[in-house]
């Protein structure tokens, strides 16, 4: 497994790293995008000053021919640049978008299962969609915002100060006092904005966990009550929000109103200079089309620095998947001889466990504790015990979902170390208990795990599972969208197992495979299960023991440790846990216990 440790969210420069690690291998086109916006700004700088000239030809009765053929060569440069400067940035924007989304979606699919379902599948969502927009502005549009704006606000300070240096001193005033307030308002809109989406990102996972319970919930006449819940996250993501732009309407409004009495003392105290012959009315004319035009730089600050802050959020929710422990996909050094996914040993079991020990998490007691079992390479090994013995634990251990806290397992004899996640999954076909329809096709399903198959070979398994039928009844048979609506609780069930029988694995996992099947489709199951017991090994977890009393070995589990371990008559002659288990399931079967004290055949479990 790897693990990256968390960026430092202490201080502005790591909040800053975090997001620039987005925008760094763009930098190129970032640079390229800078560069044109610094020449439109240099062009928007020199239109009042083309302007001047303007009117000052006029008050010479020069010809206005060089003025205006300037003015309009400013205005086609100026709109070429800026288009290409947009275009430029609006793809590196999608760009960086993109890279974020496959880093997230490749890092989910990659990660551990315990990383991934500690969280709502919501919350993973919401990052993977709502947070990466906002990263898209911040990454790209803002920093080069923000930039060309500090140039644009400088640049018109300067030649207001070329104009005439005691208007510029009224202007600077303004300024100050918007900056000032800036600085003392943006970092309260940041928390607010973080938090906000903190809320949204909970609502996501509430709303999809909700979803995929409508049922219940509906059955449960929760509606309202369920709603509150998830409202409560949309109403404080809202109060968050509220209070955002709160501050930013305050910094917005102190900033035009700073302009706008700047505006006022400009045209006195300019109409008074005049008045004096101290000043040009062109001049006064230009140095007020400046004042007018701080309002682009500085409104482009305040909303880069808007955008900036929520993006660095953004960032930093996006970078907290990368703490996800992941699965490693790299060979691990084999041990001498030959590789052990070619090799297939007759003379050990296919699957071992040796004194295994495992939990859920490094403080969590063990799920299960010294398990020594063996799987044979052909036959049916059924797993039975009460809710929480352990049961499904086996199977994340057999799956590498999990991995033990003590002990090793075992594949033809090799320890687990020693391959790979897929090397291992390779070997092994798994049928979930409550079998969730992934997104597609009926084929789509089916082709999952061996997507080579053929169109007559999906229809084998279908056949198998008695599913050929019913899916050739569908509107576009194999083509058909899968949902909720198209198939049953039992329908999925068996294209889950169709889907597995298609591998032909060495080892088919299956978690109460039968859980929501009528007698004539189970009987149909079992059949496979015979079937595919006879040249591979068939693992079956099963809460109705009708699913496995003719299994060629039961294992008995309780409270994490493998209790007893035999056939059906030898576990109803020898345990007394296992006949209760028959007994509140209503298993009628021929070998009934014998009375008294009785030998016990059946192989128990070390202590």
């Amino acid at each position: 497994m790897t693990v990256r440790h968390s960026l430092p969210r202490d201080g502005a420069a790591p909040r800053l790293r975090t997001l620039w690690s987005f925008a760094r291998p763009h930098k190129g086109a970032l640079v390229g995008a800078l560069l044109l916006g610094l020449v439109a700004s240099a062009l928007g700088l020199a239109t009042p000053m083309v302007t001047k000239w303007v009117l000052d030809a006029l008050g010479t009765s020069s010809s206005l021919k060089g003025p205006v053929a300037a003015l309009l060569v400013l205005l086609v440069v100026g709109g070429v640049v800026r288009y290409r400067q947009w275009t430029l940035l609006g793809a590196v924007g999608e760009r960086v978008v993109l890279e974020a989304r496959e880093s997230m979606v490749r890092r989910l699919l990659r990660a551990t299962v315990p990383a991934v379902t500690r969280r709502p599948a919501g919350e993973f969502v919401t990052r993977v969609t709502s947070d990466t927009v906002l990263l898209r502005e911040a990454a790209t549009d803002a920093p080069i915002g923000l930039i060309n704006g500090t140039v644009m606000l400088l640049g018109t300070l300067v030649l207001m100060g070329v104009l005439d240096v005691v208007l510029l001193g009224t202007t600077l005033a303004a300024v100050a006092l918007t900056g000032v307030l800036f600085a003392v308002l943006m970092p309260g809109i940041a928390a607010a904005q973080q938090r906000s989406q903190e809320h949204l990102g909970r609502l996501g996972g509430l709303l999809e966990g909700t979803l995929r319970a409508i049922r219940t919930v509906k059955v449960s006449r929760a509606e309202d009550r369920t709603a509150e819940r998830i409202l409560a996250e949309a109403r404080s993501s809202a109060a968050s929000g509220i209070r955002a732009v709160r501050r930013e309407a305050l910094a917005w409004t102190a900033s035009l109103s700073g302009l706008e009495l700047a505006t006022i003392a400009i045209l006195g105290v300019g109409a008074w200079r005049v008045g004096e012959g101290q000043m040009e009315v062109s001049t006064l004319i230009a140095f007020l089309l400046y004042a007018f035009g701080l309002m682009e730089p500085i409104t482009e600050l305040s909303a880069n620095v808007t955008a900036l802050q929520a993006g660095i959020a953004a960032a930093e929710r996006i970078r907290e998947t990368d703490d996800l422990h992941t699965e490693s996909t790299a060979r691990p050094a084999s041990p001498p001889g030959p590789a052990a996914h070619q090799e297939r040993r007759h003379d050990v079991p296919v699957l071992a466990l040796r004194q295994v020990t495992a939990a859920y998490g490094p403080d969590a007691a063990p799920a299960v504790r010294g398990i020594d079992l063996a799987i044979p390479r052909r036959g049916h090994t059924a797993i039975v015990g009460l809710s929480g013995a352990g049961k499904t634990t086996l199977f994340s251990l057999f799956l590498r979902f999990l991995e033990p806290t003590r002990g090793e397992l075992l594949l033809d004899g090799h320890p687990y170390r020693d391959l790979t996640h897929d090397e291992i999954r390779a070997r092994l076909a798994y049928v979930e208990q409550d079998t969730p329809i992934v997104p597609g096709t009926v084929r789509d399903n089916l082709l999952l795990a061996r997507p080579d198959a053929t169109d007559g070979e999906l229809r084998r398994v279908l056949r198998d599972v008695r599913l050929a039928e019913k899916i050739d009844a569908l509107g576009d048979g194999l083509g058909t969208p899968l949902s909720d609506t198209a198939v049953s609780g039992g329908e999925r069930q068996r294209i889950a197992l169709a889907r597995a029988l298609l591998r032909t694995p060495d080892v088919l996992l299956l978690d109460e495979a039968t859980a929501q099947l009528d007698g004539l489709t189970e009987a149909a199951v079992h059949d496979c299960i015979r079937t595919r017991a006879v040249s591979g090994a068939v693992v079956t977890i099963a809460h109705r023991l009708s699913t496995v009393v003719d299994a060629d070995s039961i294992v008995v589990m309780e409270a994490g440790r493998i209790r007893i371990q035999g056939r059906h008559e030898e576990l109803l002659a020898a345990d007394a846990l296992y006949r209760e288990l028959v007994k509140s399931l209503s298993i009628s079967t021929d070998t009934a216990p014998a009375p008294g004290p009785v030998p016990a055949p059946a192989r128990r479990a070390a202590p």
